[in-house]
């Protein structure tokens, strides 16, 4: 064990010293979370170019209210209202007119405007809005832009038209609008916890706000951090075998110390640079929050469990990637199973969302007893707000424990033979081959 811990000493010293790693803590975090980062610093330089929008409204009734609607926005919203500096885009609507009966003409001409960058986009409402009938042709209201999916206009067109056609509705009615006023006041359905009771007082107190922190971002963050910690200190395992294998630095090892003493050197070290990169985002995550006043938010309870399930999976990885960067002869074949290598550290990564919404369905409790995803998807579920059978964490964490022995064990046969072997692709059959016969 002593030449071991020496070889993990020496494999944790090369990594956590060069500047590779330290810029690696600085910089993955950045590009894992770039989109979020790259919306709070430009979210004060937003294009404040006029939106010129056509209405070609067929029903000759909204267009006008549209207009007014506009105006009121831009004046409340388009500019600061202490210094008046314009800070968002004004929308400035223009009715074209409708009264003919070549629609596609219409649709043509506008759409080249917008082409030609005359218009930002146009809207087409149908002649029978106010009260939709069977064909919904007469009734559609469509946005056309070039971008009309993601365009906040779109979005923001439907209040002042949904508003305008219930007024119009009322007063067809007979309504006076001023009596029913509370038909417009929509109310939101506000997001709770549980009532908890004080078990020293016997106060029952009342349910927190549920944020989008403590429901989303706080599950979110601890696999996202796992995953990173699989890239920098398990997948480069295959790269780093195959370059002693090819250079003759693994024949030079070994003639001090075992196969399996030298892969497990490497597995080890990896370790202990995964949990020292933890260990900075960690602990610089929990005084940001304490020194920002968020410290609710500072998942205590699914801590050990992130710890303990990373150490697992990065022998387990390690051991895996290990064995088939023993395999590779070149930095061609590396290449080539580096992908079918991190496709079972990916799986967990597509599926976040939704065992995040349903962290106590079958699928979600399926994935995170099966080795591969234990780690990532068994972390999400702990740490997510909606509490999990109590033995599941322990199941997985003995299934895991399990899978990384048989993993370590398979992979310490496939690098005795294939660390000195020269020629042989690292073909599936071949990996196999070794790992049973040893």
């Amino acid at each position: 064990m002593r030449k071991v811990f020496k070889l993990a000493q020496r494999e944790y010293l090369a990594a956590v010293r060069t500047k590779g790693f330290i810029i690696a803590l600085v910089v993955v975090p950045i590009m894992m979370s770039g989109s979020g980062l790259a919306m709070a610093l430009l979210k004060d330089r937003m294009d404040t170019d006029d939106k010129r929008i056509a209405i070609l409204d067929r029903s000759g009734i909204v267009a006008q209210a549209l207009i007014q609607a506009a105006e009121l926005r831009n004046a409340e919203v388009a500019y600061d209202q202490e210094t008046g500096k314009q800070v968002k885009s004004r929308y400035i609507l223009e009715a074209v007119d409708s009264t003919g009966d070549d629609i596609p003409a219409m649709r043509l001409e506008l759409s080249d405007r917008v082409r030609e960058g005359e218009l930002h986009a146009f809207l087409e409402i149908g002649p029978e809005v106010l009260h939709p009938g069977e064909e919904q042709e007469h009734w559609r209201i469509a946005y056309h832009a070039p971008n009309a999916v993601l365009d906040d206009i779109r979005r923001w067109l439907g209040g002042p038209i949904n508003n305008h056609l219930r007024s119009s509705r009322l007063r067809d009615l007979g309504v006076a609008e001023e009596a029913v006023g509370d038909l417009f006041h929509w109310i939101s359905v506000d997001a709770l916890g549980l009532v908890t009771l004080d078990t020293e007082t016997g106060e029952v107190k009342d349910a927190r706000h549920a944020g989008k922190a403590e429901t989303l971002i706080v599950p979110i963050v601890l696999p996202m951090l796992m995953f990173m910690m699989f890239m920098m200190a398990a997948l480069p395992q295959i790269s780093a075998v195959m370059e002693e294998k090819t250079q003759r630095i693994a024949e030079v090892l070994l003639g001090s110390v075992g196969p399996f003493q030298f892969m497990m050197g490497k597995v080890l070290g990896g370790v202990g640079v995964s949990l020292t990169g933890v260990a900075v985002y960690v602990i610089g995550g929990i005084l940001t929050l304490r020194w920002t006043g968020n410290e609710e938010f500072i998942p205590y309870a699914a801590l050990p469990w992130f710890i303990a399930f990373l150490a697992f999976a990065i022998l387990m990885f390690g051991a895996m990637f290990a064995a088939l960067g023993s395999a590779c002869n070149d930095a061609k074949e590396a290449q080539s199973v580096t992908f079918p290598a991190m496709f079972p550290m990916m799986i967990p990564m597509f599926l976040l969302m939704p065992i995040l919404q349903h962290p106590l369905s079958p699928l979600a409790t399926a994935l995170s007893l099966i080795p591969p995803c234990t780690p990532m998807v068994m972390v999400l579920r702990i740490a997510s707000p909606v509490g999990i059978p109590a033995w599941q964490p322990w199941v997985a964490l003995g299934l895991l424990l399990l899978s990384t022995v048989f993993t370590i064990w398979a992979g310490g046969r496939i690098f005795r033979i294939a660390i000195l072997m020269q020629g042989t692709p690292p073909k599936l059959a071949n990996l196999v081959r070794w790992a049973i016969r040893g």
